[in-house]
């Protein structure tokens, strides 16, 4: 794991979501953006885009060696996400200019606005997966959840014209209290059509998400919802990972734990090397505006990509020190045994309490360690 205690060395930057548009095609009832079909003024252009893509790939040059940040040959993952993206009629020349530099660019998308010719052109620009999002087993709820007659259906289309084509897409599910019951059907369902994964959200109430406050899991559900995932991960029928549920870093090296295997990338794979919250150590958000955040569910302005470039921003931004500085937590997650693998939803944190650095208010876990700070 490329992550510090010292707060002044940058760590290794793994993920980073762009958003390259705030328009969408659908209105969903949990998106962090409350997107709509727009169009939004101050989008980042095609060549301030390229410019992005440009710094992101300077953190890693390809031979490495002691001034990277990054082992020999790694490069972050872009993640080209919106709103819609294929709303974005420069997206295919972006994704060119990511593939050229030797950035490993990926898409997420809703589905309808897929087309055979949309694919071959998708996979001519170097995208290596695309993700789709089912929120339900079924059609009216999926579209009641979306707010879009159809949406369904579109998704289940964009798939199959996905698989046809040969380009690798996984599943993405936000869970909620109305949804939590349907997750089996969704795994089956995305394990019948071929995805190559299987990835969870746990609700974030910003954007329009704050009018679902009341759909959020209960932290024992969540405890419950994740141990569950934990045991289809062990099964090994289809790659699971956990987003904006931290605590399943913990439970999986809990579980591990009392079976009596060791946890390390040889038994492990990439889980043993990753952590639960990336907002700001391993991972950030870039707005449809250049502004840059933590995540996308974690409203704190760190920077612009315009004025200050985002080596700049990534390096020495205070809000994103502050994250990487384990001493800096506070409340349960600072006396917690599991803070370097999990840390607590940040985003969460803050919308709850108005403090990003508080601890996770949907954890169950006690710490063992006595000394808590915040006063608890």
């Amino acid at each position: 794991m490329h992550l510090s205690r010292n707060p002044d060395a940058p760590p290794t930057l793994r993920l980073l979501a762009w958003e390259m548009t705030r328009s969408c095609n659908l209105s969903c009832r949990h998106c962090r953006a409350s997107a709509e079909h727009g169009p939004y003024t101050g989008e980042l252009s095609t060549e301030e885009g390229k410019r992005l893509l440009n710094e992101i790939a300077a953190l890693s040059p390809p031979s490495g060696g002691p001034a990277s940040a990054h082992p020999p040959g790694f490069h972050p993952v872009v993640i080209l996400t919106g709103g819609e993206p294929l709303l974005r009629e420069d997206l295919y020349d972006l994704a060119s200019w990511g593939t050229h530099l030797g950035l490993r660019m990926v898409m997420a998308t809703n589905g309808i606005l897929l087309t055979p010719e949309v694919v071959t052109r998708l996979k001519e620009a170097g995208i290596q997966r695309v993700s789709i999002s089912l929120d339900a087993a079924d059609q009216e709820k999926h579209d009641h959840f979306r707010q879009v007659r159809g949406a369904f259906e579109g998704a289940l289309q964009g798939i199959a014209l996905l698989k046809e084509g040969g380009l690798e897409f996984q599943i993405n599910t936000t869970v909620t209290t109305w949804n939590s019951m349907e997750l089996p059907a969704i795994l089956e369902k995305a394990i019948d059509m071929g995805a190559a994964a299987h990835h969870i959200f746990l609700l974030v109430p910003t954007g329009r998400g704050r009018d679902l406050g009341e759909q959020e899991l209960s932290p024992e559900q969540y405890e419950q919802t994740l141990r569950w995932l934990s045991g289809i991960r062990d099964q090994g029928r289809i790659s699971i990972k956990a987003t904006c549920a931290p605590h399943f870093y913990r439970i999986i090296r809990q579980e591990a734990h009392a079976r009596g295997e060791p946890f390390t990338p040889q038994t492990q794979g990439l889980d043993a090397v990753t952590r639960g919250c990336l907002g700001g150590t391993a991972f950030c958000f870039v707005s449809h505006r250049g502004e840059v955040q933590p995540c996308g569910y974690l409203e704190l302005m760190c920077g612009q990509v315009r004025d200050q470039g985002f080596k700049a921003v990534w390096e020495s931004s205070p809000h994103l020190k502050r994250l990487r500085d384990f001493n800096a937590y506070e409340g349960k997650c600072g006396a917690c045994e599991y803070l370097k693998v999990c840390g607590g939803c940040r985003a969460r944190a803050y919308a709850d309490t108005g403090n990003y650095m508080a601890e996770e208010p949907l954890c169950t876990y006690q710490p063992h360690q006595r000394d808590i700070k915040g006063g608890l």
